[in-house]
Order: C-alpha cells, then sequence, then structure tokens
C-alpha cells in the first residue's frame, strides 16, 4: 500500500527526475578526459612547447595551459592595419528598352532585292505599298545613285553581282539584325507584296523552325535532290536556319558555283542545314500567283489570285499600284463582312438577354452613351441648319456656318440620304428637300452624335410621291487610336534663345533677365540668350549720341561678370515695320543649319521645364513646335479690391491659354531654311508678303513639316497689353486684338465688374 502512493507522488515528477539524470549523463560522456601534468620541467614542458609552436595557427586543445618564461622579456608585436579593400560593385546594365532587358525579338524583317537601275522605278513603288505596313523594310543593292529615295533605308555592297549581292544580303542580316527577329523575308523588287498577310502567316507560324518556306521549284538539270525556293515569289526564313548557316556561309561562297542566287541560297541551305524549300508547313499555305504581261489586276478572277500572298512578276510601278489597289480593296470587303458577321452575332446573343433587344447599344459594337453622374457633366447639344450653328466660339447666338463645320454637315447629311436610299430601294427613292432641325455633340466615349430631322421627298415606283420629315441618328465613332512613329529626339540640343526688342519692351527686359539667370544661367542649362535690339531709322541715326537701349547693353555687361561662364549675344536691327521672317533671316545666316531656335517675347519666363519640351517637340525635317502660353488675366479685374498675390497658379481664374498669341516658336534653322526658300517665288511676286505674314503661316503655308501646337503649361506669361501693328496682315492683327480682350479677365470676373459699375450709376 506504501509503495503504491509513494508511485503515484513519483509519477508527476518522473519524466523530470528522468530528464535531470539524462542530461547530466550526455554531459559527462561529451567531456574529453585528457591527462595532464602540472610540473612544467623537463620532457613534459618542452611537448607542450612544441605542440604550441608546431600548431600555432591551430586552436588551443582544451584544458591546456600556455606559459612564459619568466626570465625573457616579453616584447609586444605592433601588427600594422590594413583596411579591407572593398570590391567595386559592378555596375548593373539597365537596357533603355523592356523588350530589350528581357530578350524580346520582334516579329517580321523585310530585305528587297533591288538594283541601281530600279531602285527609283519599282524600288520606290516597293516602299509606297509596304513600308507602311511592316515595322522594317531594307534596300539591298550592288550600286546605287548619288541622290537616295526620301524614306527608304538602303545598303549597298558595291558590286553588281548578282551572287555576291545575295552573299552580302544574308551576312548583312546575319551580322545586324539576326538577334532582333524572329523571321526573314526576302523578294525582289518586281514582286508584289501583301504586306498584311505575309504578317499573318508569320504570327501563326513556330519561331524554333528551321523553316525555308516560299515557292518550291526543281534545280535546272535534276542533278541535284532537293527543291529551292524561286526568288520572284519572295521566301522566309525562319532565324533558327539563319543561325545554323552562319558558321557554313564562306564555305557556300567559295564550293557551290550558280547563274542564278535563289538556286545558290538553296544549294547553300540543302547543303549544309539540310532544309528543302516548302509551300504548306502546319496547315499553313504559301499562296503566290505568276502575273501575265500587262495584265489588269481588275479584270483577273481567279481564286488563287485573290487568295495570293505575292505577285510576280510586276512590269512597272503603274501595276505595282494597280496591284495594291485590287488587294487593298479585297482586304477592305472582307473586313466589312466580318464587322457585319460580328453585329450579328451581338444581335443575337442580346434577344436571350435580360432585357432583351434593349441590352444591346446602339450602334452595335460601339462604346454605349456617356452617362452623367451629376448636372454638371451633362454634355450639351449644338443647334445647326444648313447655313447657321447657334453655338459659336466667341459666345455670340448664331454665326455663320463655314469651313470644316460646313464639310461635316453636309458630309453627315449625304451620308443620311445613302443610308435611308439604301435601306428603302427599290420600293422607294428619297429626295432631300431640306434640312429642318440639326444637333451634335461630343461624347467622348464614342464620338460625334448627330440627330437630324429631315424634310425628304418619296418616290415610290409607279411614280408617285409625297413629302414627309424624317429623324434619323448618326455616329461618327472614334477611330482605332494609332501610335505614330517619329523620329528620334534628345533632351541634350544646344537651345538658342532669341528675344525680340523694342523700345516700347524694354522697361520689361531687368525681369526677363532675372528669371532667366535664376532659371538657366545658375543651373548651367545648355542654352544661349540671344538679344535682338529693334531701332527705326531716326533712332538707329542717334545710337553713337543716345542709344536708346544703353541701359539693356549694361545690363548685359554686368551679367556676364556676375556668370563668367555665360556669354549673352545681341544683333542690332534697323527696320521701320517689324516682322518676324525679316528678324529670322538676319539669325538665320549667323547660325549653323542644325541650330534650334526658341523666338520667346520679353514677358515671357523661360525655364528648363519648357526648354526640354521644346527639345523633344521640335524635330528636325519633321515637326515645328508653336506652345500656347499661359497668361495671366488684368489683376486690376482678377484680384478686384484685393491685394494680387505674389505667384500666379495656373488656375481659370487667375489666367488662360491664350490661343490667338502664335509669337513663341521652336524650330530648327534647317526646317526655316528650306520652308523659306519656298517662299521666295511668291516673294519676287509680292514684297509685302514679308510683313503681313509670321512664322506661324510661313510654315503653314509653304512647308511640309508638322505644326504642333499645344498648351504649355511651363510657359508663364504677366499681363500686358500689346501694341497691335496695324500694317500686319489682317487675321495677325485680329489675332493681335482678341489676345488683348481675351486676357482682361474670364467672363465671370468682367461680368460682376459691369454689375459693380450699373450698381453705381443707379445709385
Amino acid at each position: 500500500m506504501r509503495f503504491a502512493m509513494f508511485i503515484s507522488l513519483l509519477r508527476p515528477i518522473g519524466p523530470v527526475i528522468i530528464g535531470v539524470s539524462l542530461g547530466f549523463t550526455l554531459s559527462l560522456l561529451s567531456v574529453n578526459w585528457v591527462e595532464e601534468t602540472c610540473v612544467l620541467d623537463g620532457k613534459a614542458s618542452e611537448e607542450i612547447r612544441l605542440a604550441q609552436d608546431g600548431n600555432s595557427k591551430g586552436a588551443r586543445r582544451p584544458n591546456s595551459i600556455s606559459t612564459v618564461d619568466a626570465e625573457e622579456d616579453f616584447e609586444p608585436r605592433i601588427v600594422p592595419y590594413k583596411p579591407v579593400q572593398q570590391s567595386q560593385t559592378k555596375q548593373l546594365f539597365r537596357a533603355k528598352y523592356i523588350s530589350t532587358e528581357l530578350g524580346i525579338r520582334q516579329r517580321l524583317f523585310v530585305g528587297i532585292l533591288t538594283s541601281k537601275s530600279t531602285i527609283n522605278t519599282l524600288g520606290v513603288a516597293v516602299n509606297r505599298t509596304i513600308s507602311h505596313h511592316l515595322d522594317t523594310v531594307v534596300f539591298f543593292t550592288g550600286m546605287r545613285n548619288r541622290k537616295v529615295p526620301h524614306g527608304m533605308f538602303v545598303v549597298t555592297h558595291g558590286d553588281e553581282r548578282l551572287i555576291w549581292n545575295i552573299f552580302q544580303t544574308i551576312k548583312y542580316i546575319l551580322e545586324h539584325y539576326v538577334h532582333e527577329y524572329d523571321w526573314f523575308y526576302l523578294a525582289q523588287d518586281d514582286t508584289y507584296t501583301e504586306a498584311d498577310r505575309i504578317q499573318q502567316l508569320v504570327d501563326h507560324l513556330s519561331i524554333d523552325r528551321e523553316l525555308y518556306m516560299g515557292s518550291p521549284e526543281e534545280f535546272i538539270g535534276g542533278e541535284m535532290e532537293g527543291r529551292y525556293c524561286y526568288g520572284g515569289f519572295g521566301y522566309l526564313l525562319s532565324r533558327t536556319l539563319l543561325l545554323r548557316l552562319k558558321p557554313f556561309l564562306e564555305n557556300c561562297r567559295n564550293d557551290i558555283l550558280s547563274a542564278r542566287p535563289d538556286e545558290w541560297l538553296g544549294r547553300c541551305i540543302i547543303d549544309y542545314a539540310n532544309t528543302n524549300c516548302v509551300a504548306e508547313h502546319e496547315g499553313l499555305q504559301y499562296y503566290h500567283y505568276e502575273m501575265g504581261k500587262n495584265s489588269d489586276p481588275s479584270k483577273v478572277k481567279n481564286v488563287q489570285f485573290n487568295n495570293a500572298l505575292t505577285v510576280h512578276p510586276v512590269s512597272d510601278p503603274e501595276q505595282m499600284y494597280r496591284l495594291h489597289k485590287h488587294f487593298t480593296e479585297i482586304e477592305l470587303r472582307r473586313t466589312y463582312d466580318e464587322i457585319e458577321k460580328l453585329q450579328a452575332e451581338i444581335k443575337n446573343v442580346s434577344k436571350v438577354a435580360f432585357d432583351g433587344n434593349r441590352s444591346a447599344q446602339w450602334p452595335v459594337g460601339i462604346n454605349p452613351t456617356f452617362e452623367p453622374k451629376s448636372r454638371f457633366e451633362v454634355i450639351r447639344w449644338d443647334y445647326f441648319t444648313e447655313e447657321q450653328v447657334y453655338s459659336c466660339i466667341d459666345g455670340s447666338p448664331k454665326c455663320e456656318l463655314r469651313g470644316i463645320d460646313r464639310l461635316d454637315v453636309a458630309d453627315v447629311i449625304e451620308r443620311a440620304m445613302g443610308e435611308l436610299n439604301k435601306k428603302y430601294k427599290p420600293v422607294l427613292h428619297l429626295k432631300k428637300q431640306q434640312l429642318i432641325n440639326g444637333y451634335r455633340r461630343f461624347d467622348p466615349t464614342r464620338g460625334m452624335e448627330y440627330t437630324l430631322d429631315l424634310q425628304l421627298e418619296v418616290v415610290n415606283q409607279k411614280g408617285r410621291s409625297r413629302s414627309i420629315t424624317k429623324r434619323v441618328h448618326l455616329v461618327r465613332p472614334l477611330s482605332r487610336i494609332e501610335i505614330i512613329p517619329m523620329p528620334y529626339v534628345t533632351e541634350a540640343t544646344r537651345v538658342h534663345v532669341i528675344l525680340p526688342l523694342t523700345f516700347q519692351e524694354r522697361g520689361a527686359v531687368n525681369h526677363f533677365l532675372e528669371v532667366f539667370a535664376t532659371n538657366l544661367f545658375e543651373t548651367s542649362d545648355n542654352a544661349i540668350l540671344t538679344l535682338l535690339f529693334i531701332y527705326d531709322p531716326f533712332e538707329a541715326q542717334q545710337v553713337n549720341q543716345n542709344d536708346i537701349f544703353a541701359s539693356v547693353k549694361a545690363q548685359i555687361n554686368a551679367y556676364e561678370r556676375k556668370y563668367p561662364a555665360v556669354k549673352i549675344l545681341w544683333i542690332s536691327v534697323k527696320t521701320e515695320t517689324p516682322s518676324q521672317i525679316k528678324f529670322m533671316d538676319i539669325i538665320s545666316k549667323k547660325h549653323p543649319v542644325d541650330t534650334l531656335f526658341f523666338i520667346t517675347n520679353v514677358n515671357t519666363n523661360v525655364n528648363s521645364e519648357f526648354l526640354n519640351r521644346c527639345r523633344m517637340n521640335s524635330i528636325n525635317n519633321w515637326q515645328v513646335f508653336f506652345p500656347i502660353h499661359f497668361q495671366d488675366y488684368n489683376p486690376d479685374i482678377a484680384f478686384h479690391n484685393q491685394e494680387p498675390p505674389p505667384t500666379v497658379d495656373l488656375v481659370k481664374d487667375a489666367g488662360h491659354f491664350d490661343r490667338s498669341s502664335f509669337e513663341e516658336a521652336c524650330f530648327y534653322n534647317s526646317d526655316y531654311m528650306v520652308t523659306r526658300t519656298r517662299m521666295a517665288s511668291d516673294v519676287q511676286e509680292n514684297e509685302e508678303i514679308m510683313e503681313t505674314l509670321d512664322i506661324y503661316d510661313m510654315f503653314v503655308r509653304y512647308s511640309t513639316l508638322h505644326v504642333f501646337r499645344a498648351v504649355e503649361p511651363a510657359l508663364h506669361q504677366k499681363y500686358h497689353y500689346q501694341a497691335c501693328n496695324p500694317q500686319l496682315s489682317e487675321d495677325i492683327y485680329h489675332r493681335c486684338v482678341q489676345s488683348n480682350l481675351d486676357g482682361l479677365g474670364s467672363r465671370s470676373q468682367l461680368a460682376m465688374l459691369l454689375f459693380e459699375q450699373e450698381q453705381g450709376n443707379s445709385t
């Protein structure tokens, strides 16, 4: 009984006792039992020293004791400090484009084999028919003329031998493009290529295939097995195939003899890549068609012809353009058929929807109408007739319908009549009598919407007619947004800032130079300031005795002393009628052709942010830039009975973007010189044109460049009244007057000012 009670008491603490016992046992087993003597004389001490000296780099033995002879002096040893040299971190290379960093290649490269005699005829025709459909088109020729056609990338091999040209072409592709593209299409310049179909074909081909695809042909004489691709119909080469062929390309040039370049390439591919030409791969067919001499494409009724990817031979550029028109019409018809099928499918699906046909938006496939969330987001409908529009830019209740608006209304009415007759023919024939009412609004989600009330004359098949009123709805939808390729520009270009200055504007020069120095001189921006002093004939005669710009020149000297690295240029001009074109004629001759100009105003605050946009938006031989600056309202009106703030924010109550001003401009000197040359013939007939046009009108009328105009928030002007010159053209004078009127204040501010005046007069 007592033993049972003892066991019951011991049971809760039993595991603890067992754990402690086990711990002591394991600790005793892990101890190194080394027997050492404490006597350090004789052989034992010597063994300890030898052990320490022989294993000085190792760890000391457990329980061992190191001793020092008391009779010897202990001299400490100083170990010199050596800082740890940090290895230079390897600079991480960041690719400019994501596709480069991820190793993404483009899909298709197109090479056109041309010659010196045909590059300006057939070569140009090929470029015009395929270049805007494909990303990269390169023309390869043995020799070329001095003048290369505009818009074509031409590679010259320096020899007209056909075999040499195809060898150099493949070599050039391997050296420059093989790592950037998946497929390589080669064709002759007398071959028409349906670019979209070639692109569609390669989009469905696997990139890891060693594929040689085209029109298979037997070798001449039949002495060699295999087939090559006939060059007249073009052929596709995969990147994998070219990489396999690369080590043996020199062997092909030395070992293979052939009179035709396509046969030479085919033998090379068969010998060293063991690949034959095929016309079909994985269910995809390489369709081609052999064109008869002087055949008219519109009269060819052949399914194989309509499905062809390439057509050969093409005798002249005119036939090339006819082929392009024919195949473009085919693709357009196919696109319309696909749209109709999709619309029918949407209508069929909408029938089984919860709301029935009401769930299908009109027109089918177009975005639904914008739904405003508040009364401030409601889109306004504009009322118009065939002659008048009742929503004018200047705020007038009614104005004449003209220009592009008139053409737009006429086109909408014509389209409406066409759709009505298409719907009711041949039972009824409708003729427009007049437009009773017209409404239009721009919906940002779908496009321009129209509602027309038309009075029509309806004629049936028996010739009876009557007049009816019909309401129609039309939508001009927003087309697909297209990314337009632009030339590469950089922000490192030096900008030459040109400031024309008259006697009346010299008072504002101090503020202009102060802002310019703070924003550009102190930051060492890559910009040069040039002041253009404008004298009239009388002021020019008195320049030695009384220079009206003497104070400005003194300020220039002061800033040059303050900023030794800065040089401010100035030019003096004598004229009775100041004109931008006259000034630029003088400045253009004093600068190289690659100079980037920015013409500014003395009231403009120039900063580096805007100059960077000037560099990016001005593209040599492509585009000129006319920014729309933000101008402050008249402070007496905008801040009536208030203290104006020291800095004005870009808000609607403080100022506006002056759309009537065209003074500021960014452009390259070469573009100005070319445009000015085209203007020379008109100047000889009428010299006054120099005074009636500004640079904006000159570029619009006489250049083929893109004239880019956009609001520029970084370009800020203080309020000032412009002295409009009546000797300039009527349009320029009207723009100047309109700019002065718009710069007074907003409508609400002017209305409040008039209201206060009327209240004061009534009291």
